[in-house]
């Protein structure tokens, strides 16, 4: 049996996200297919994430010198403690999915604050004298992506820093097997809307077979 970690940032309500729409059925598609795995959905609009601030730099620089973890100020246990805990919660997932859409090229604010709580050297991944080694292999990774304009070709393919950077980051940590669904063009081509978002449907669901074999 599988664990799986579905992370989410989008504010919207599900059925008005067409990232999160995507996500749904790629989750339902799966679920048929693995029903036994568990899955741990993580809405990142709806949890404290810590950002890598005074507190937790100064609770880190604490804990190096070798304070116990009692000594640290009640902002620093809190952020520090949360920052373990989505640390450690990434590192027990055998499969991850992301779901974003693209806002201003990149990923919303949320999930870069996520990240930044999961990139953390010792935990997934280590420096060493050639640079440094993820440790997360043998895992699989989907980012599910939705884009009101085109950015798959042309000029806007160089400004497409959402999916590039997920997949940037997983590579980091040493995840190779990485999937993505895309829905594009929704805003730029309003008439085709809802047939790019059953395009990206049908997509899902392919990819969810592949993801849910072990």
């Amino acid at each position: 049996m599988a664990k799986v970690l579905y992370i989410t940032a989008n504010p919207k309500p599900e059925e008005q996200s067409y990232s999160l729409t995507v996500g749904r059925a790629f989750l339902d598609a799966y679920r048929q297919e693995n029903p036994n795995d568990e899955i741990i959905e993580l809405d990142l609009y709806k949890i404290e994430i810590p950002f890598i601030d005074t507190d937790v730099f100064s609770g880190w620089g604490k804990l190096q010198q070798g304070k116990a973890f009692d000594e640290l100020s009640a902002n620093e246990k809190a952020k520090v403690s949360a920052i373990n805990q989505l640390t450690d919660q990434f590192v027990a997932a055998d499969k991850y999915v992301f779901v974003t859409p693209m806002w201003n090229f990149s990923v919303p604010p949320k999930m870069k604050a996520y990240i930044d709580t999961i990139c953390i050297a010792g935990k997934t991944f280590k420096y060493t004298e050639n640079g440094p080694v993820g440790l997360l292999t043998n895992k699989k990774a989907v980012h599910i992506q939705a884009r009101g304009g085109v950015y798959s070709e042309g000029p806007a393919k160089e400004v497409e820093f959402g999916d590039r950077y997920i997949r940037a980051v997983l590579g980091f940590l040493g995840i190779t097997d990485i999937q993505s669904v895309i829905a594009e063009g929704m805003a730029q081509m309003p008439q085709e809307a809802e047939n790019i978002k059953n395009r990206a449907i049908e997509r899902a669901k392919e990819v969810a077979k592949y993801f849910a074999r072990s």
